[in-house]
């Protein structure tokens, strides 16, 4: 089993505190955020200038980008044009300007900023594939399931409830893959992901080799107003 070391909120927030004495954090520091939470973008960029002032920093990995896109070639002095580029950004779906602070903390600091999402180009094979129904525990993958119905409102076709779920296991995954070829002894990978993701029962966790000691923090909730469901109700028509 992982060493995984759970967290609440009040210990997420003490851990982000100005001189915080718990910066090595182990293999892997998964970041579990409100996309729509501003404050989350600040804490993340923290903890990436933290670990990377004490050469504890070995990568920054991101849902945002592809699996197989990395900044390892630019120089620390590379500007946000190249770093997008690197990244093959996808702005539609993630605005740069939210993700600017924390990745290009990273690339000056040195540090290899890597996509570790399924390529879009995967999704299709993911959601057609049978296998992946077998990879988390029969109360897991229900949970899952009911993850997916509940962030689509509800709004979903069952029939469309197991590829959906399948999509979201295979980009646990292909998260997992990322963080784990990315590992340094000594040093620790950070990845930044919807809260999710980081579930250890059903997300990026539940796929790392054994060895790998994990810490996730899931970021305090932020109250945005905003009615997702009746925005995805008018795109569903």
């Amino acid at each position: 089993m992982h060493r995984l070391l759970s967290s609440t909120l009040s210990l997420a927030a003490a851990l982000l505190l100005p001189g915080c004495a718990m910066l090595s954090v182990g293999d892997a520091l998964l970041l579990g955020e409100q996309h729509d939470a501003p404050g989350h973008r600040k804490l993340q960029r923290e903890w990436v200038e933290r670990l990377a002032a004490r050469d504890h920093l070995a990568a920054l990995a991101l849902e945002m980008a592809e699996q197989g896109t990395s900044t390892a070639g630019l120089p620390a002095g590379a500007d946000e044009a190249q770093v997008r580029e690197a990244l093959r950004w996808n702005a539609p779906s993630w605005p740069w300007d939210v993700y600017a602070p924390v990745v290009m903390a990273a690339v000056r600091a040195g540090v290899p900023v890597l996509g570790a999402n399924l390529p879009r180009d995967m999704l299709r094979e993911a959601m057609e594939d049978p296998q992946l129904d077998v990879l988390l525990p029969e109360p897991s993958l229900q949970a899952q399931q009911q993850a997916v119905r509940a962030g689509h409102c509800g709004l979903l076709p069952e029939r469309q409830i197991p590829p959906m779920t399948r999509i979201q296991i295979a980009r646990d995954r292909s998260m997992a893959q990322t963080l784990a070829e990315a590992s340094r002894p000594g040093k620790t990978v950070v990845l930044v992901a919807g809260a999710g993701h980081v579930d250890p029962d059903l997300g990026v966790p539940h796929y790392l080799p054994p060895g790998v000691r994990v810490r996730q923090l899931v970021l305090p909730p932020h109250e945005t107003g905003k009615d997702y469901c009746a925005e995805l109700r008018k795109q569903l028509g």
